[in-house]
């Protein structure tokens, strides 16, 4: 998740307001030096970090949102299938932006505001398909560390999977399935995939 990263990965919490998405920010990084997002390449550039989120065939309709300098939301451009790409944050390490649909996008506000459990009735969809970085594997809310769960290309679903009943490890890996913050109300699945269409090998010529 990159905490989000949903959040720009641990980064930022979403939620959508009266049909318009809205972000909080929540601090993730060791150093107070500050960058400023879209300085080489204005929204454009911005724009193509939030799509690489996503598989292509989910970012070319997605709408992409934005976290300015002073902490207010912008709208890069609206789209039409119900997700919600962010670009990578500056101020986290490596690169975290991510895409997610409307479940996940309560589920990511109601982790920001430290609701006592999400509100999405139905599981969420979530890619980080540049990776992400996250705080902790086991506090859904820590602020510090000296050493960042780096995570590779991913897809995250937000929902409480219990690992006594689904058998799924609760210990960070780069490879496979894993749940991150197990036991508490915002455990969820981290997938370690970048779910990219894989193209059909060509039929074997048959013999004469």
């Amino acid at each position: 998740m990159r905490q989000f990263a949903l959040a720009v990965a641990l980064g930022v919490g979403v939620a959508l307001v009266a049909g318009q998405a809205t972000i909080g920010a929540q601090t993730k990084t060791r150093s107070p030096t500050v960058k400023s997002q879209g300085v080489n390449g204005g929204n454009a550039a911005l724009i193509r970090s939030a799509l690489a989120a996503a598989p292509a065939e989910i970012a070319k309709d997605a709408t992409v949102v934005n976290v300015k300098a002073d902490g207010t939301m912008e709208t890069l451009r609206d789209g039409h299938n119900g997700f919600t790409c962010l670009p990578d944050n500056p101020n986290t390490p490596g690169k975290d932006p991510m895409c997610m649909d409307a479940n996940a996008l309560k589920w990511a506000n109601d982790w920001m505001s430290h609701a006592p459990k999400p509100s999405n009735t139905e599981p969420g969809v979530m890619y980080m398909l540049q990776g992400g970085s996250d705080i902790s594997a086991t506090d859904p809310w820590a602020t510090k560390t000296e050493t960042f769960i780096e995570s590779p290309p991913h897809w995250m679903i937000t929902w409480a999977f219990d690992p006594k009943v689904s058998g799924l490890s609760t210990t960070p890996s780069k490879t496979g399935t894993w749940i991150m913050w197990a036991g508490t109300p915002y455990a969820h699945l981290m997938i370690n995939q970048n779910p990219k269409p894989t193209a059909a090998k060509p039929a074997a010529a048959k013999g004469k």
